[in-house]
């Protein structure tokens, strides 16, 4: 199965300083990376990189986001 990531575990996981709350969330975070299950939607690369502030940064996590596959969402949806 799938999962869609929502930005705000994203961003607590990108972080250089990961608070000590969260450390659980991420190594969850990397286990389903690691298993090939993580997708992306636009808005949340999107709602990512238009934080970022540095065109370094900016380059290397848009280039590393492109790793994730964008899930397509319908109407449905």
């Amino acid at each position: 199965m799938k999962v869609l990531v929502d930005a705000s575990v994203w961003s607590l996981a990108l972080r250089r300083k990961t608070p000590i709350y969260g450390i659980e969330l991420v190594k969850f975070w990397q286990h389903l990376i690691a298993e090939g299950r993580v997708v992306m939607l636009g808005a949340i690369r999107q709602e990512l990189l238009s934080g970022i502030r540095h065109s370094e940064q900016f380059e290397r996590l848009r280039d590393y986001l492109r790793d994730f596959p964008d899930l397509a969402i319908t109407t449905e949806d």
